[in-house]
């Protein structure tokens, strides 16, 4: 290769590609990438309204509608049980939009142009979770400011309150990988993702933040006590009002160690089919 020339007639050294291998490029890289992502996110003011301002008004609409019904039930003010619920869908409604971006990007051939660069193979769908639990983060944040007006407190202290966002985190972490999975595996266009998008709406409704377990018809009540938002809320109402968590925290590590496992290697493995079959 012939050294460049520059306008002054200088010889320049030949650009050298930036590496490809190894954990400083990934880190540097993904960085990068998941800066992109939270940009794109950003500026989708759409999806910002429906990830964040349609939680909060539902959080609301919870709280006026079947408040004392569920106050009475449980002894508890509902708001313990309704601000956690809006995180857990506020995280899922976040995935399954990243999902749908996913899926389009690929459709659109973003994906095979990132793997023909000399860019980290892993950089970018690390970036894709990553951004997801930054958002996910950020999201739980604002609504459970918003739920402090509707009666929602920290009454633990500052550790329970950093445990409860830790379980928000780790729901969310292995729903977007249900999500991401699904959408590198489907063909482009494929309305998977929505039907996932169906499927939390239904778990929206069969768990222990509308009204205790024991309020439902005996035969879905062991649907709803273990299915992975029950413990999930369970844990991060007794985090932030008391009570025992040991057993829902433990169920929530075991849903989301398990969801990661099935799903991680099908996402990996999709996203390079993805990528390099166009």
């Amino acid at each position: 290769m012939n050294a460049p020339i520059s306008t002054t007639g200088l010889v320049l050294p030949p650009a050298e590609p930036p590496p490809e291998r190894g954990f400083a490029a990934w880190w540097q890289q993904m960085t990068v990438l998941t800066g992109r992502q939270l940009k794109v996110a950003a500026r989708d003011l759409p999806t910002l309204i429906q990830i964040l301002v349609f939680p909060a008004l539902t959080m609301l609409m919870f709280k006026v509608v079947l408040g004392d019904i569920v106050g009475s039930a449980t002894g508890q003010d509902s708001a313990f049980g309704t601000v956690p619920l809006v995180v857990l869908v506020s995280a899922m409604t976040g995935s399954v939009v990243a999902g749908s971006r996913l899926n389009l990007e690929r459709r659109t051939g973003l994906l095979s142009r990132l793997w023909v660069l000399p860019v980290n193979r892993l950089a970018d769908f690390s970036s894709r979770v990553v951004a997801e639990l930054v958002r996910i983060l950020v999201t739980s944040i604002l609504i459970l400011a918003a739920g402090y007006a509707i009666g929602f407190r920290f009454n633990q202290g500052v550790g329970p309150a950093i445990g409860l966002l830790a379980v928000a985190l780790a729901y969310g972490a292995a729903f977007a990988m249900i999500t991401l999975a699904c959408a590198v595996n489907a063909r482009p266009g494929a309305p998977v993702v929505q039907y996932i998008g169906l499927a939390s709406s239904f778990l929206m409704f069969f768990n222990s933040g509308f009204s205790p377990v024991e309020a439902y018809p005996g035969w879905l009540q062991p649907f709803v006590a273990n299915q992975p938002m029950t413990p999930a809320i369970d844990a991060m109402r007794g985090l932030a009002a008391g009570g025992p968590v040991a057993g829902d925290v433990t169920k929530v590590v075991i849903w989301t160690l398990v969801l990661i496992a099935v799903t991680f290697y099908p996402a990996l493995r999709g996203y390079r089919k993805a990528a390099s079959g166009r």
